[in-house]
């Protein structure tokens, strides 16, 4: 049996990298060995004739194959549950954890604990805390109409700690945030660009907002409470950036932007932004490339919950087959997007 969503091929691919990502997914069954692997194991790779996968170690012992006895497979599930449970725990606290603490109750080593969180994370247990903070604060801020109450609310002692750990991620400044972007100036137009009607918006920091098709009333709706001016000079040379960002889209990785998500989507948003000129990911690897294999279903939504196409290149995530999978401004765009990906 082929692991779920993989094809045997990426299955190998992984196993030739010796992905820690893809741990848990499934295990390399050896043939002519009689063991089962993580895809990760250290020992010398065997020859591809003698390999099968199957989902788990289970269904790799239904077929008389043992579990190696170097990398311990079914130690993955062992280790979910561990840091499942440190996860509670984390969210359970009204302050953050020491790692030895949540090291002893999963049974391990607080350097081992340390390892396989990141591993299954992407973030150590110190990391973790922070971003399950930050990402309680954006919510309350959503729905509070006290910035103060909000920051107490996520789990901040105090407000100058709030404000040390959020610098340069909300974008705009918390109070704004709250009240639909108040005391916040966006500039904005909509150009003519090789794909149609093009919105642009940005704040002082860099481009808040990209749409095809759209116009002032998307702001409006986004932004309510913000001032927004149409044109000016300052935001002429950012906009002939995107502009010259839809004909070549390799260009747009370095045009800075202002975005903001829950956590775990700015972690996708970055990946994307990763992607070389011209390559492209599919669900699954971008799941895996923010350490967390399992959430192929979420990664499609944090893609499509991207702010600013072309800018955070969306575009070049494909299905696992190779087909295109959706695009919010439809399949015909994100071809030519594609395309030119691969002219520049």
């Amino acid at each position: 049996m082929s692991p779920s969503i993989l094809s045997d091929d990426e299955a190998w691919a992984a196993v030739l990298r010796r992905d820690r990502a893809f741990d848990g997914r499934f295990v390399t069954g050896v043939l002519t060995t009689g063991i089962y692997c993580r895809p990760s194991c250290a020992a010398r790779h065997p020859a591809r004739a003698n390999v099968r996968f199957f989902v788990n170690g289970e269904d790799a012992r239904a077929a008389s194959l043992r579990p190696c006895l170097r990398c311990l497979p079914d130690d993955v599930a062992r280790d979910e549950k561990a840091v499942l449970r440190a996860i509670k725990a984390i969210k359970a606290a009204e302050a953050p954890l020491p790692l030895g603490q949540l090291a002893a109750g999963a049974g391990y080593s607080p350097s081992h604990f340390q390892r396989v969180f990141s591993r299954l994370t992407g973030l150590s247990p110190t990391a973790y805390a922070r971003a399950l903070r930050e990402e309680r604060a954006r919510e309350a801020l959503a729905e509070s109409g006290s910035v103060t109450g909000a920051i107490y609310e996520a789990g901040f002692e105090s407000s100058s700690r709030f404000y040390d750990a959020m610098e340069g991620k909300l974008g705009m400044a918390p109070s704004a945030w709250v009240k639909g972007g108040a005391g916040v100036t966006i500039r904005w137009a909509v150009v003519e660009s090789s794909l149609g009607p093009m919105l642009v918006a940005a704040t002082d920091k860099g481009v808040c907002r990209l749409s095809f098709g759209r116009g002032r009333e998307e702001l409006e709706r986004l932004f309510p409470s913000a001032e927004l001016v149409e044109g000016g000079s300052e935001f002429a040379a950012l906009l002939q950036r995107v502009v010259a960002a839809i004909d070549d889209p390799s260009s747009g990785r370095d045009i800075p932007v202002d975005v903001r998500g829950t956590a775990f989507q700015e972690r996708v948003w970055r990946e994307l932004r990763k992607i070389p000129p011209g390559e492209t990911r599919s669900y699954a690897e971008i799941a895996a490339a923010v350490g967390k294999p399992r959430a192929v279903r979420a990664a499609g939504s944090a893609n499509g919950a991207n702010h600013v196409p072309v800018l955070i290149p969306c575009h070049c995530v494909v299905r696992s087959d190779g087909s295109l999978g959706g695009y919010a401004y439809g399949l015909e765009i994100k071809q030519k997007l594609l395309e030119r990906e691969n002219q520049g």
